[in-house]
């Protein structure tokens, strides 16, 4: 099982395992992985964020044979590497480096779809039946594509990453209440 440094490990003695992907081997390197120090094995090196961004690119020193140990079950290290190759897999698809999330952070209350009342949809095409308007009409009327109103209108607004802004615009151009507070 993975285990998470606190920096205290020496690295490089007998009995040392990789603190990513929990493999023991006696050549370990010290790795930012995902913000985090750890040991690694020369296999998760290449999860270094430092290395992968041109930095000082620490390295594992190379190793042969497959990890096993007398006493550990032979399907253990396997698993183990398998378990290492798909997160590695993970972060290589999603580019594998996390700081645009530590220096940037997120933006998930910027525009936040607020509770709505029920059967929002069917106040929404009522009301813009009733003003003579089409959803494209509405769409322009307030700055937002057609899809959009679509969205509210068949009851699927949080699905469709709809905006609060966009609900508020509608309530305000169709003069209906839309968000249950």
């Amino acid at each position: 099982m993975a285990k998470y440094s606190t920096g205290s490990g020496g690295g490089g003695g007998s009995g040392d395992a990789c603190e990513l992907c929990g493999r023991e081997d006696t050549t370990l390197s010290r790795a930012n992985v995902a913000g985090a120090e750890l040991l690694v094995c020369s296999d998760c090196a290449p999860h270094d964020d430092d290395a992968r961004s041109g930095g000082s690119g620490r390295g594992g020193g190379g190793r042969g044979g497959d990890g096993g140990s007398g006493s550990r079950d032979q399907s253990e290290p396997n698993r183990k590497k398998r378990a290492a190759q798909n997160v590695a897999k993970a972060m290589d698809a999603s580019t594998g480096d996390s700081r645009h999330w530590e220096e940037e952070g997120t933006d998930y209350e910027e525009d936040r779809l607020p509770y709505l009342v029920k059967g929002y949809g069917e106040v929404v095409t009522e009301a813009r039946q009733g003003a003579e308007m089409t959803a494209e009409e509405l769409a322009d009327e307030i700055g937002v594509e057609t899809e959009q109103i679509h969205a509210v209108e068949e009851g699927r607004a949080a699905r469709a990453g709809v905006g609060g802004s966009t609900v508020r615009s509608i309530e305000q151009a169709l003069d209906v209440t839309l968000v249950d507070e």
